[in-house]
């Protein structure tokens, strides 16, 4: 595992896609037009930058783990916020699970075993680059992919939510595969 270097600037900043891709992947639907997964994120940054001394990893991936944690108890705040009195406790437990589930999709993609720390720190680049590229899509085929891969979502299932047929959905996922393919190798 790759060392985080703590001292000096923090580095928060190359984690912001990674983020993104997984609050949007677990902001309910109904909730996006009221909040963008960007503010979300941009609090889960300021908190963390905030609560740096709090952090007690060493490697990239407690790092990941930590932010992922702060941004399941922003996102059940925002939650909590417009639901009415359900379960704080098991709200959080949810998301964060969610979140997990995501961040755990995303590193399938790229998963290699045994990997020596310099291969892991370069896997872990890897994951960055993915996911700025995800956020690169046109917003159509970026959805298509996070609902496909990041919530395992049936292509039937992401057809009726996005109001498409399903050889159109496929033809979304097709074409963001084939560009981030094609970012990832340039």
């Amino acid at each position: 595992m790759s060392e985080v270097s703590i001292s000096g600037a923090w580095p928060l900043e190359r984690y912001r896609s990674y983020l993104r891709v997984l609050a949007h992947a677990q902001l309910d639907r109904k909730l996006r037009g009221k909040l963008d997964s960007s503010d979300l994120v941009q609090r889960t940054l300021l908190r963390a930058h905030e609560c740096k001394n709090q952090f007690r990893g060493q490697t990239e991936e407690e790092l990941k783990a930590w932010l992922r944690r702060i941004l399941a108890n922003d996102l059940a705040n925002v939650v909590e916020a417009f639901a009415s009195d359900k379960r704080r406790l098991a709200l959080e437990r949810s998301i964060e699970a969610g979140l997990e589930h995501a961040s755990s999709c995303l590193d399938d993609w790229l998963r290699a075993e045994d990997l020596s720390p310099g291969e892991e720190a370069i896997r872990n680049e890897k994951l960055m680059r993915l996911t700025d590229a995800v956020q690169e899509l046109p917003k159509d085929q970026r959805t298509a992919i996070e609902m496909r891969f990041l919530q395992q979502v049936s292509l039937e299932e992401i057809a009726k939510q996005l109001g498409k047929t399903k050889p159109s959905v496929a033809g979304l996922i097709r074409r963001a595969m084939k560009a981030l393919r094609e970012r990832l190798d340039s």
